[in-house]
């Protein structure tokens, strides 16, 4: 293979990794948004709640607890969901649920929500990005060619990306939860008419969408160092996911963030970073102007 060819295929694996942790950020973001119809601005602080425990978790391991320190990447990821979540339940209790139906609201309240917990890893973590430990197995690469080199990392975010889009999408199509979400999303008012208790279903998803952010908080631990505003760094292109697969469709938000991540990968062979940033931005945009409600609208009555 010529060196040409292996910087396309490293690069195109680059948006594979990409992709991962946008697929998971936006999920969670497709559930919160398409189901409740609420803008969580802090949905990529949740982000940082998950690489944060995952940092800390790597610290007690490798200081106090070495035997721990080749496993406690996974215990990292349930724990990451756990606290996400719990926090997410929190949030919706006692602010989100006060706010439905009032989207500038709920824009405005995360919002600052937001700002209140960057500002509080400030004062916990300081300013300063902090790097989690990798256990051992995680290092290194693959080299299927002498040309390409395959870094493990990213193969075990995408096993983890796979299974955890393949359980939600079960959790939705074949469970007595997922009938319930998919009735509410699609018709409120005639889900609850039917007996579905719509109040318990939005608290259960929301925190569900901000339990799925702090395990793509855990991911993004193997591709990058965590600080106060890691999440907010991917909160645009999070929405702009969701938007442009369209609101209501997770098989569209895997679509899109697919679509998004290998564009900016590919792109950046050939610019700056911020230049395939801007070019993959402008080409969403056209293409929403064309068709607003994205790629794969679901036809509902209302």
């Amino acid at each position: 293979m010529n060196i040409s060819a292996a910087i396309w295929a490293m690069q195109a694996f680059n948006g594979l990794s990409t992709f991962c942790v946008l697929l998971l950020m936006a999920l969670g973001l497709a559930i919160v948004f398409g189901q409740m119809g609420v803008i969580n601005m802090a949905h990529g602080e949740f982000l940082t709640i998950g690489a944060y425990t995952t940092y800390l978790l790597s610290e007690v391991s490798e200081r106090w607890l070495p035997a721990f320190a080749n496993w406690y990447f996974f215990v990292a990821i349930a724990v990451a969901f756990v606290l996400a979540g719990s926090l997410g339940l929190v949030v919706e209790h006692l602010m989100i649920r006060k706010l439905y139906r009032r989207p500038l609201d709920t824009l405005l309240a995360t919002w600052g929500l937001s700002l209140i917990m960057q500002q509080a890893f400030r004062s916990v973590f300081g300013a300063r990005e902090v790097s989690a430990k990798l256990p051992d197995w995680l290092m290194g690469s693959l080299k299927p060619t002498a040309a390409i080199d395959i870094p493990i990392n990213g193969l075990v975010v995408m096993g983890l990306t796979t299974l955890l889009t393949a359980g939600v999408l079960f959790a939705l199509f074949y469970t007595r939860f997922g009938i319930d979400v998919r009735a509410t999303m699609q018709n409120r008012t005639m889900a609850s008419a039917v007996g579905i208790n719509t109040a318990r279903i939005d608290r259960l998803a929301f925190g569900l969408g901000c339990g799925l952010a702090g395990v793509a908080g855990a991911a993004f631990t193997t591709i990058g160092s965590t600080g106060p505003t890691s999440g907010s760094l991917y909160i645009v292109d999070t929405f702009l996911v969701v938007v442009f697969g369209g609101a209501q469709s997770l098989f569209g938000t895997i679509a899109s963030a697919f679509t998004i991540a290998q564009t900016q990968a590919t792109t950046e062979f050939f610019m700056t970073g911020s230049m395939a940033k801007v070019l993959t931005l402008s080409l969403v945009i056209l293409i929403l102007m064309a068709r607003p409600q994205g790629l794969f609208a679901l036809k509902v009555r209302r």
